[in-house]
């Protein structure tokens, strides 16, 4: 603990207000789930920020041309299809803290105010706040802008020849990977020299960012009842053996890549063969040029589970003619690929975090998949995730989500230390990022 009480008791009602706020985008709560209520959520935070003089400079839904490109999720492109409003239920906001200003004397924070799906109990014992979205990322929402106050309240230049940019977007959730929240605002200009997302990293900063692309495997045979398995094509018994051997043959494919065989499912009832079925397959990469090697991969993979699998089964009884037909009624489609993968390096950035006692993630350590993707690549900028507490111990995602105060104190006195010594030593002309190739690693 560093001994300062940044959070005052209207932050405290400020978070909880937001926990009990259901913020689940579309994507995670489905058609039947409660309304996301994110302009609501939204403005309370806006309100919250307005107290110490931060200001909305934008506050709407993004343009319908976001979502027509070939990089958007397959699953977000099915929902605005099919729902006119989706969109319109998903505003993002920016605040500023001072007028505008260049790139180089401005500093942008971001963090989501979605969350996934499934409601957790509310509370605050005095020690512990506990709630959907408590560590992923209400929690870091509410202690950044209180590191903001204190920030501004300590050095006077904070505001005025350093602006401050905060994003509480909507879409980084549910697969949306930020491509209708966070990816127009910063191509709307809504960045600086010093980016830095809000997701949980135990406070140290991350420099790198994997993306994910997702394999769609469909199987479009015949179906036959259970008296003749043998005249259909059993879908059940391919994708079976394929996700076994994808799962062999992608293991370790990329050294800092990970590959997860996810969802299979052919059909419920024991009575019939299946002849139709998906497999899915999420893959992530830590450089850009990493996700085309990664398709060929894939697709070589599936030939060769393809081949295999004739081998294997051409001369049973029941499954020969899946064995026959298995390249004809097989294809691979993808639901997501062709995102970037983030890699910053910067001497001074790096050296400025140091100097306000933020350490550096761990080399050797896996990164994760966030909105920062959509930095990189840009010139004259550094990119960083930081944020308190864990995704695995502090349960994101799953049930008995929580956040202590103490982290939450913690990350607001990283922030004001960031944000002053921002101020305080301004990059100069020569202080620009190292060059540095597409996608290469920090």
């Amino acid at each position: 603990m560093t001994g300062r009480t940044l959070l005052r008791p209207a932050d405290h009602d400020l978070l909880l207000r937001l926990l009990r706020t259901p913020t689940a985008g579309p994507l995670e709560a489905g058609p039947e789930g409660e309304p996301a209520r994110l302009w609501e959520a939204q403005r309370a935070y806006a309100r919250a920020a307005g107290e110490f003089g931060m200001r909305a400079v934008h506050h709407a839904p993004p343009s319908a041309g976001c979502l027509d490109r070939p990089d958007v999720p397959a699953g977000v492109r099915r929902a605005a299809a099919v729902d006119p409003g989706f969109l319109d239920a998903q505003p993002s906001l920016v605040l500023r803290l001072g007028p505008a200003l260049p790139v180089a004397s401005t500093v942008m924070c971001n963090v989501h105010l979605d969350t996934v799906a499934g409601q957790e109990p509310v509370g605050f014992d005095g020690h512990r706040f506990t709630g959907r979205g408590a560590v992923d990322a209400k929690g870091p929402a509410v202690a950044l802008l209180a590191g903001v106050r204190a920030a501004a309240a300590a050095e006077p230049s904070l505001g005025r020849d350093t602006a401050v940019l905060v994003q509480a977007v909507a879409g980084e959730e549910g697969g949306a990977m930020g491509t209708y929240g966070t990816r127009p605002l910063i191509e709307a200009g809504y960045h600086g020299r010093l980016n830095l997302f809000c997701e949980p990293t135990g406070l140290r900063y991350l420099p790198r960012s994997t993306a994910s692309m997702t394999a769609r495997i469909t199987v479009d045979g015949q179906d036959a009842i259970d008296d003749r398995p043998d005249a259909g094509h059993n879908a059940t018994v391919l994708l079976g053996f394929l996700a076994q051997h994808l799962a062999a043959a992608l293991d370790g494919a990329l050294p800092d890549g990970r590959v997860c065989v996810a969802g299979l499912h052919t059909g419920h009832r024991h009575n019939r063969v299946h002849g139709s079925g998906q497999l899915l397959l999420n893959l992530s990469y830590a450089r850009t040029a990493d996700g085309t090697a990664l398709e060929h991969a894939v697709a070589e993979a599936l030939d060769a589970g393809l081949r295999a699998f004739a081998e294997r089964f051409r001369p049973t009884r029941e499954f020969a003619r899946t064995a026959a037909d298995a390249p004809r009624v097989t294809r691979l489609t993808w639901d997501k690929r062709g995102l970037p993968g983030l890699a910053d390096a910067d001497p001074w950035a790096e050296a400025l975090l140091a100097a306000a006692g933020v350490r550096r993630w761990p080399a050797d350590e896996p990164a994760f998949t966030c909105d920062a993707l959509w930095m990189a690549d840009r010139p004259g900028t550094f990119t960083a995730i930081l944020g308190p507490g864990s995704l695995d111990t502090h349960h994101a995602h799953a049930r008995g989500e929580f956040i202590d105060l103490a982290d939450l104190e913690d990350f607001a006195a990283t922030v004001s230390a960031v944000l002053t010594a921002f101020a305080r030593h301004p990059a100069r002309s020569t202080d620009r990022p190292a060059a540095r190739q597409q996608g290469s690693p920090a």
